[in-house]
């Protein structure tokens, strides 16, 4: 299946096919714009529409590796054309938060070492987690206006799609090569201006420009070398 998100962001209206539908209401199509649940992002929701009749997305995830819409009104049929309409308002605030936390991960390594070993995006807030040993308060409020003035630096956001050869050249990548089996021919690469590049097959906003300031407002101890903290939007 094609996953059209993967190459725009920005598309939020799609024509595709109905190709399987399991118990009424798990619905396969040939191509999607729904973002799927993985790597901490939650879901797309969105309304998929046949001869008029409209037919809620309330969950999209994977089932066996094959993107898998779950509608709230059953009818559809395989071989029905379908458009399908993302809720807009909800990705593009998950694509403001998910790039946010690529500029605030990447602070946290470049000045710590670091790995995020975690994180969960949300409509409110985000959490990350990392492996460190001490927390410094001081320091993560730091962190907090570093990213902020990467915000205000108005950086491109690039997405490519690599051959896996030279995506596993860039140091970044490199450190996850053993997340990307050998059947994986190509890597999705997400790309800060001047601050980060790491594989990500979630949704960015195009220019740092387009987030939101960001207040640390708690950070949390979650055992030995791991370490949590929450962001919002100001």
């Amino acid at each position: 299946m094609e996953q059209l998100y993967l190459k725009d962001c920005y598309l939020t209206e799609f024509d595709a096919v109905v190709k399987s539908i399991k118990d009424d209401k798990y619905v396969v199509l040939n191509k999607t714009a729904f973002y799927s649940n993985s790597g901490g992002q939650p879901s797309d929701t969105g309304v998929l529409i046949h001869n008029d009749q409209e037919y809620p997305v309330a969950f999209v995830g994977k089932i066996d590796g094959i993107v898998s819409h779950e509608i709230s009104v059953p009818g559809l049929k395989p071989g029905d054309k379908i458009k399908g309409i993302i809720d807009w308002d909800k990705r593009y605030n998950l694509m403001k938060y998910h790039t946010a936390s690529h500029i605030l991960s990447a602070i946290i390594h470049n000045e710590t070492d670091a790995l995020i070993s975690g994180n969960q995006i949300g409509k409110d807030k985000t959490r990350i987690d990392f492996s460190l040993e001490d927390f410094d308060r001081e320091l993560i409020k730091s962190y907090e206006a570093k990213v902020n003035d990467v915000i205000d630096r108005k950086l491109p956001v690039k997405i490519e799609i690599m051959p896996r050869d030279k995506a596993l050249n860039i140091p970044t990548v490199v450190k996850l090569k053993d997340a990307f089996p050998p059947d994986i021919s190509e890597i999705r690469v997400i790309t800060i201006q001047d601050i980060d590049q790491q594989a990500c097959g979630g949704t960015h906003v195009a220019n740092t420009s387009e987030i939101p300031h960001i207040d640390i407002f708690k950070t949390e101890n979650k055992g030995k070398n791991n370490r949590r903290l929450h962001f919002k939007f100001v």
